[in-house]
């Protein structure tokens, strides 16, 4: 499966969702990220957006892949993909976050626009609702894209395809730590706490204990968007167009 997080606006958790929701569950999976500037560290590869024939040429050899446009190159790789007719194509799927201040949903709202411009059909973008809270409905929270989509219907928008806000992501940043791994760590760190002597060896245990005990809800919740967002589709789609090849 072949899969792009795009977004025109920064700091909406594109690689946090590339690199932590999608890539663990899709066995195999690269992380690709198309940024020229604040490239998140520990990705497999990273790629100009000016580059686009070449990622075209690079999506022919790869099964299992996930693509995470920067901010600053989303306008240089839309422009070129108005340019190389139907190569929407090589994606099975758009990944869209939407983060709830106004501006960013306006900009979520051009983004949609732009890909239903080049011609990706709605069934083959997703919304994910990113750094919601919980304490407010979701339906209020994001009345203004909801609002458009009800009007315009150029995307899939399953309220379910919900992230929370976690301190998580920022303790383990540019760390390479995988969260599942974490959360499934059995160590007995209230033990170790209690045998350790030093003060500061217990503050680093105590961190690892919050750490796990924040990775343990949050895989939750990435299980959960995950399974909401139906991706399953396209697996089935690829296997048919093999059938149809061989």
């Amino acid at each position: 499966m072949k899969l792009a997080v795009i977004s025109f606006s920064g700091n909406v958790g594109k690689s946090t969702i590339a690199r932590h929701l999608l890539a663990p569950r899709l066995p195999g999976a690269r992380v690709i990220a198309i940024e020229s500037i604040n490239a998140d560290e520990g990705q497999s590869q990273s790629m100009r957006g000016f580059q686009f024939g070449e990622l075209q040429e690079y999506l022919q050899g790869v099964d299992e892949v996930v693509v995470d446009i920067g901010a600053s190159n989303v306008e240089e790789l839309m422009r070129l993909m108005h340019l190389y007719k139907d190569s929407h194509e090589e994606f099975d799927c758009f990944i869209v976050p939407s983060v709830p201040p106004p501006k960013q949903q306006q900009d979520t709202i051009a983004t949609l626009a732009d890909l239903h411009a080049v011609g990706v059909p709605p069934d083959r973008i997703r919304i994910i609702f990113n750094m919601v809270d919980d304490r407010e409905p979701l339906e209020r929270t994001f009345h203004n894209l909801l609002a458009f989509l009800e009007q315009k219907p150029i995307a899939s928008a399953n309220i379910c395809c919900r992230l929370g806000i976690n301190e998580v992501y920022a303790r383990i940043r540019g760390s390479g730590a995988d969260l599942a791994e974490i959360a499934r760590d059995e160590t007995d760190y209230k033990r170790l706490i209690a045998r350790a002597t030093d003060r500061s060896e217990k503050m680093a245990l105590g961190q690892k204990l919050a750490t796990r005990r924040l990775a343990r809800g949050v895989v939750s919740q990435l299980d959960a968007c995950f399974a909401a967002l139906d991706l399953g589709r396209f697996s089935n789609r690829e296997a048919a167009a093999t059938a149809v090849a061989s």
